[in-house]
């Protein structure tokens, strides 16, 4: 016995230790030895061999033999003697450990969605669902569509299923399950660069990403602008869509920037035609129109294409009780006198004449 080797104190308490038998719960490290399509083998050494069963499959997708790997014994010892293994609880507790430090340290991060509903995107991060509400995409996903189409806002989320996307976390609970990321975060800093560069009365180009009754919001380089249905042409205005649709590449003005969002202008990229079209025009001279609105306190008259005039109902008649709709039918041309040309606050009066 004399060539007997010596074993120290410490590799006892190692045998010792390696040697426990495992318990329901534990958290258990080993090595991959196979991956197939209804099991996952794992060598735990001196603990057996370990199954992870073909319904955790999700979650060892990206599992290659010889990897180390942390998972839960769920069964000590089933009647094939091997330990039956969940990675699913340690993937999740690893992931919010991810989570959390990726949250304290505002790291862009990269998702892809796998569901969408109308208050956003369905995401699995790190093993852990989580959430991109819609008012957290950018300006480049945001859809912009009028608050009574329902369908048609998800369907602008549907096309973000399956595509990546970077965001940041902006919120993280592992007690309450609560995974909440933001794409406008991860864009802001880039954002704030090309506001930096931007000023007021530059023209740009920029994609439409909705058309709603008041207007048309532009994606330009990642910041919203919105053209305001005012803004659209120097012609009345009244369906935004007539104009442009989502997808179209449009020229505007910049015509004021706040933190958020450029305000635009497409028309005051072309000459105002009512300058040109009221040259002939003077007090006193009269002109043929057509009535386009009748409203209680007169008719609005459009003399030209890009000029509308007003009939104010004091030049109606005597009295309080004049009633515009008695005397005026829509679309019908009648022959008025100019009474007033008001060049700066681009207005026209007309009288009735006798």
């Amino acid at each position: 016995m004399a060539n007997a080797k010596k074993i120290t104190m410490d590799e006892l308490l190692k045998d010792e230790a390696a040697s426990k038998k495992v318990m329901a719960g534990d958290t258990v490290n080993g090595t991959v030895l196979s991956v197939k399509k209804h099991e996952i083998l794992i060598d735990l050494g001196a603990q057996g061999v370990g199954l992870v069963p073909r319904r955790e499959a999700s979650f060892a997708r990206n599992l290659n033999v010889g990897d180390e790997v942390s998972a839960s014994v769920v069964e000590a010892e089933m009647d094939d003697g091997y330990v039956l293994l969940s990675l699913r609880k340690a993937v999740k507790d690893k992931g919010w450990d991810e989570i959390i430090a990726k949250l304290e340290s505002g790291e862009t991060v990269e998702i892809v969605p796998f569901d969408a509903n109308r208050g956003g995107l369905l995401v699995e991060y790190e093993g852990i669902r989580g959430f991109l509400p819609v008012s957290q995409l950018s300006a480049e996903h945001y859809p912009r569509v009028g608050s009574a189409d329902k369908d048609e806002i998800l369907q602008r989320l549907n096309s973000l299923v399956n595509k990546t996307i970077k965001v940041r976390i902006l919120d993280a609970n592992k007690k309450d399950n609560k995974l909440i990321f933001s794409e406008k975060e991860a864009v802001k800093d880039g954002l704030a660069e090309r506001f930096a560069e931007l000023k007021v009365g530059d023209t740009i180009k920029g994609v439409v990403t909705g058309v709603v009754d008041f207007g048309v919001f532009v994606n330009v380089d990642g910041i919203e602008g919105l053209v305001h249905i005012s803004e659209i042409s120097w012609e009345r205005v009244n369906s935004p869509a007539d104009y442009v649709k989502v997808g179209d590449t449009i020229e505007a003005k910049i015509i004021a920037i706040d933190k958020e969002r450029l305000s635009l202008s497409m028309k005051q990229l072309v000459e105002d035609p009512w300058i040109s079209e009221v040259e002939g025009l003077k007090k006193g001279s009269k002109v043929e129109g057509t009535i386009t609105r009748i409203t209680p306190f007169g008719a609005f008259v459009q003399i030209s294409p890009a000029v509308e005039a007003l009939v104010h109902v004091s030049e109606l008649g005597e009295g309080s009780d004049v009633d515009p709709e008695k005397i005026f039918t829509l679309n019908e041309r009648k022959n008025f006198k100019v009474l007033d040309i008001d060049k700066e606050g681009r207005k026209i009066s007309l009288s009735i004449t006798k």
